[in-house]
């Protein structure tokens, strides 16, 4: 087995409906790109605010993937 190398990006995700919506579209949208996908962390969690509602979620990923041979 060799040594693997992987890259880890920083995205955010918004949702109108969940934090778990914000992350998992952060994901799928990465994943339309970026290949070799293997851990994503869930960071910051926060909200918008407009009119003191809320109006969306939003989630911080840290998304790694390993680096192609």
């Amino acid at each position: 087995m060799s040594d693997s190398v992987y890259k880890v990006v920083e995205l955010v995700g918004t949702s109108t409906k969940s934090w778990e919506d914000a992350a998992k579209g952060a994901v799928e949208q990465a994943a339309k790109s970026l290949k070799n996908l293997r851990i994503a962390e869930v960071g910051d969690l926060d909200l918008k605010i407009e009119d003191n509602k809320v109006v969306a979620y939003r989630a911080r990923v840290k998304l790694s993937f390993k680096y192609a041979d």
